[in-house]
């Protein structure tokens, strides 16, 4: 494991994709969250792997999906984990059930971190961070 130099401590970690993930980073640049799903199977899966985690089949291909989804769990954090995500305190980490079945961990944007409940409604946002980086976010579904 790299040591963090003091003067890296305020720079936030960015993802660096892989064979395997390329496809997914360049779907939320085009504002799409792709989804692999089994042509052998039918089970649909995040995060991209080179086989099905259902049945072992390489037959797979990525599908776009809704964006939406309903918060399965949350956290609100408090207490900055280190200094360059001090700024952002109080914010929620959710785990979201996508509304085909996977589900995934992101950040809740556009909202109260105080007020995300239960089986919220929230729908995709991707948020640019840089030319090479967009991550995926969600924002509160208006009710």
């Amino acid at each position: 494991m790299r040591r963090i130099e003091p003067k890296e401590a305020h720079i936030k970690p960015l993802p660096v994709p892989d064979a395997d993930s390329q496809a997914y980073w360049d779907g939320l640049k085009e504002g799409r969250l792709l989804l692999q799903h089994c042509k052998t199977c039918g089970h649909v899966q995040l995060y991209q792997q080179d086989i099905c985690r259902q049945c072992g089949s390489q037959a797979l291909e990525h599908r776009a999906a809704s964006g939406r989804g309903v918060v399965h769990s949350f956290s609100v954090v408090h207490r900055a984990p280190g200094p360059a995500f001090k700024q952002d305190t109080p914010y929620a980490v959710l785990l979201v059930e996508l509304a085909e079945g996977p589900r995934m961990i992101s950040s809740l944007v556009g909202g109260d971190p105080m007020a995300v409940q239960f089986d919220m409604a929230v729908e995709l946002v991707c948020e640019s961070i840089n030319d090479q980086v967009v991550l995926p976010r969600f924002r509160p579904v208006p009710s």
